[in-house]
């Protein structure tokens, strides 16, 4: 093994994601720059920019934070993307012999955002 192959030698701090955990509406997501994922519905247009401060814990390159409850200074910026529902949920009510039945649906609406950047 030479010297320039050994792992000291090369600096791999760009296989390292600065990554967030953060907390949207009530649901702890875990977040990377440039990741897209689907929160319960922003009412926010689309493009627009929103911002949660409510972070959880931030790694920087391998530099762990974690809030009490929440990091100070630290936030998440989103943009926002398409207004999408999920897939239906039935739910069925029945009363035997009795002939009583109800049969109702759910769709929930989710937003598509992206994860413009994490300020730590």
């Amino acid at each position: 093994m030479h010297k320039s192959d050994s792992p000291q030698a090369h600096n791999f701090s760009y296989f390292i994601a600065m990554y967030a955990i953060v907390d949207i509406q009530g649901q702890q997501f875990r977040v990377e720059q440039g990741q897209k994922l689907f929160v319960h519905r922003v009412s926010a247009d689309k493009g627009a920019d929103v911002e949660f401060e409510k972070v959880l814990l931030v790694d920087n390159a391998g530099t762990i934070t974690v809030g009490a409850p929440y990091v100070s200074g630290a936030k998440v910026v989103l943009t926002v993307g398409d207004q999408v529902k999920g897939d239906k949920v039935l739910i069925f009510h029945k009363k035997r012999r009795k002939g009583y039945r109800k049969l109702n649906g759910h769709r929930q609406q989710f937003t598509e955002v992206t994860v413009k950047e994490i300020i730590a």
